[in-house]
């Protein structure tokens, strides 16, 4: 039984960082907000692995969705003019990448993971009957982690040169990000993960 539940568990990660392959190597991964501003999806698999299989998973899976964040801004960069943001191996004219973009691409997905998982187990000791309000808090609150995390890591390390791309309106672009993107992310990890995870829940509960 318990090499039964292992393999299950490898199987179940092993399809959400495949899902989370797609979403951060391909434009299935982005939805349009508004003007240049992209809401994407990259969380959701972390979020939904955190809840699924544990905080500790949910870590895991934001380190992965991490490392493909940082492939994608190093190689194949959507937005060359700030890529340094994310990388330290790219540069655009005056401005370059350091160790603050590596902190910037990873920690805050390892925590979204990890937070979401550890708000699911407390919401869900507090009140086992509300799986559904329980997922999708865990879910908003755990996108709004990276969200809060990567703006605030912008501010933190390149917020001179952030403002000088943003013609010194960097708090106006940062809470337009937060605002436009951020919190439709949040929205749609809430409603995709309580869609994913409740089902799930109850077939697995079934077989076990």
């Amino acid at each position: 039984m318990k090499a039964r539940g292992s393999t299950l568990i490898l199987a179940q990660f092993g399809i959400l960082l495949a899902i989370e392959a797609i979403f951060c190597f391909t434009p299935l991964g982005s939805l349009p907000a508004v003007g240049p501003i992209v809401a994407t999806l990259m969380m959701v698999p972390v979020i939904i692995t955190a809840i699924l299989l544990g905080p500790k998973a949910g870590a895991l899976m934001g380190g992965f969705a991490g490392l493909f964040s940082f492939l994608v801004w190093t190689f194949m960069p959507p937005s060359p003019i700030v890529a340094f943001i994310f990388t330290p191996f790219y540069s655009m004219g005056e401005f370059s990448g350091n160790f603050g973009s590596l902190i910037i691409c990873f920690v805050p997905r390892i925590l979204s993971g990890l937070v979401a998982g550890l708000l699911y187990r407390s919401f869900s000791k507090r009140a086992p009957g509300r799986a559904v309000l329980n997922i999708s808090l865990s879910a908003a609150l755990g996108s709004l982690v990276n969200t809060f995390g990567v703006m605030g890591g912008i501010w933190l390390f390149f917020g001179g040169q952030y403002s000088t791309i943003a013609g010194g309106a960097m708090l106006v672009i940062i809470g337009t990000t937060i605002l436009f993107s951020g919190v439709p992310e949040a929205i749609v990890a809430a409603i995709l993960a309580s869609g994913v995870c409740k089902p799930l829940q109850h077939i697995l509960a079934k077989g076990n």
